[in-house]
């Protein structure tokens, strides 16, 4: 909204519910997959900075999950002693931050429709065919074959964490 778009409360979009967000695909999905996904509707052409306002608010999404990462990384060097409780607490944290920095991660990753196509494609307007193109599917469907890609991101999350934490 800070951008002068206002089609999410138009579309009813400005819930913290994630049924509004998510679509009858992602909500089967996920029950089937463990694998879910929302969108929130954007109009580009509404935002006052134009291509610098479609590179925020792309990046909004990627930025929270980053910032939830460091969060709980920093709650994480608060746990001193080893209690069942903050045993029980740094596990949560600990996967918490694992699953926002790999998050922050993927949605970066310059495909369609993830955000970091909208950023890349504002700073390289020759990738913006490929929105439209039949790529992004195919590629969202490679990521999600290839297992081993969705751990290489879970272990750089997993490296980056530890070395916060000064390697314990």
């Amino acid at each position: 909204m800070s951008q002068g778009d206002n089609t999410p409360q138009q579309t009813g979009h400005l819930t913290l519910n994630p049924v509004v967000h998510m679509g009858k695909e992602s909500i089967i999905f996920l029950c089937l997959m463990g694998i879910a996904w929302g969108q929130m509707p954007v109009n580009p052409s509404k935002f006052r900075s134009g291509k610098l306002g479609n590179i925020l608010v792309s990046a909004a999404g990627p930025l929270s999950n980053l910032a939830l990462g460091i969060l709980c990384i920093g709650m994480l060097k608060f746990i001193s002693n080893r209690s069942l409780s903050e045993l029980l607490s740094g596990e949560f944290l600990y996967l918490a931050a694992q699953i926002n920095l790999t998050l922050f991660l993927f949605n970066l990753l310059p495909i369609p429709p993830l955000d970091g196509f909208h950023v890349f494609s504002e700073i390289f307007p020759q990738l913006k065919p490929l929105q439209y193109s039949q790529f992004g599917v195919f590629a969202m469907m490679l990521l999600f074959i290839i297992p081993e890609f969705g751990t290489g991101l879970s272990e750089i999350a997993h490296l980056v964490i530890q070395s916060a934490l000064g390697g314990e």
